[in-house]
């Protein structure tokens, strides 16, 4: 593109087969608790508290699971903070995005915050890695990709040793430094939503084989980011699903056994009809 000319657009259509964005709220709440039913799915959602409570009420009991996140430390004060994780409502710290406004994990600002969390034994996702091509420039201008960096985490991680942490997006495209972090921190979960469909297959495949090579298939965890496209449920599952040099157990763990043991569900819960 030519940054003197329009930004192009968010949705591109000229695919095989484009998915289709929601045309309504409803719509979208509709379509994607469809989904819970269909796969027998769990799911972490974070948003507006009165839509995230409108879709947890609509979901069958306990198959989504509610997050609140903090970006940076002037959105919400360390009490109001506490006192909305201490009501029950909320079972994650989760989306933690710094990145977008230019902040890194580890800094200072948002320490308080995550001794809360570390405190009441509530696990935490932090944005690492891309952001979506052009987002500097387009969309977020404090966005910096030198802040996804997975190595930003290790100060936070010191000073918070209880604190449970999954690295969102699996800090792509940072995968030697994702690993060595992995390495070096024991308790370090990731997931792989947005990634998993926002680049090339071969790509996408190849970060994902490599995290399983390097010993971490334990804790790579299914996700989707899908934002407006329902359709993204299915279509993300596949390429786990249709993944050559994954064996089924190695597929099941990362869709499944790896999040039940991250954020301590019961197996057991799953065994509902439709």
């Amino acid at each position: 593109g030519d940054p003197l000319e329009g930004p192009p657009s968010f949705l591109n259509l000229d695919c095989v087969d484009p998915l289709m964005p929601a045309t309504s709220d409803e719509e979208m709440k509709d379509e994607v608790i469809k989904r819970i039913k269909k796969f027998n799915m769990t799911m972490v959602a974070f948003g507006d508290a009165e839509v995230l409570r409108s879709w947890v009420n609509a979901a069958p009991p306990g198959r989504i699971i509610p997050g609140i996140g903090i970006s940076d430390a002037t959105s919400m004060t360390v009490e109001a903070f506490r006192d909305s994780l201490s009501n029950g409502f909320y079972k994650v710290m989760a989306e933690v995005a710094p990145q977008y406004q230019g902040i890194s994990p580890s800094d200072p600002a948002l320490d308080p915050y995550f001794a809360v969390a570390e405190e009441l034994n509530i696990p935490v996702g932090i944005h690492m890695g891309t952001g979506g091509n052009g987002m500097a420039n387009l969309s977020q201008p404090k966005y910096r990709a030198s802040l996804g960096n997975p190595f930003l985490l290790e100060d936070l991680l010191a000073r918070h040793p209880k604190m449970k942490i999954w690295v969102m997006h699996a800090g792509y495209p940072m995968l030697e430094e994702m690993i060595a972090l992995m390495g070096a921190n024991a308790y370090v979960y990731l997931d792989i939503s947005g990634f998993i469909w926002s680049y090339p297959l071969d790509e996408i495949h190849y970060y994902i084989k490599r995290l399983v090579q390097a010993g971490f298939g334990k804790r790579i965890m299914y996700g989707t980011d899908f934002m407006m496209w329902p359709r993204l449920f299915e279509t993300s599952m596949g390429v786990i699903e249709h993944a050559q040099y994954l064996s089924e157990d190695q597929k099941r763990d990362i869709l499944f056994n790896n999040a039940v043991r991250f954020f301590r569900m019961d197996e057991s819960q799953f065994d509902w009809p439709e």
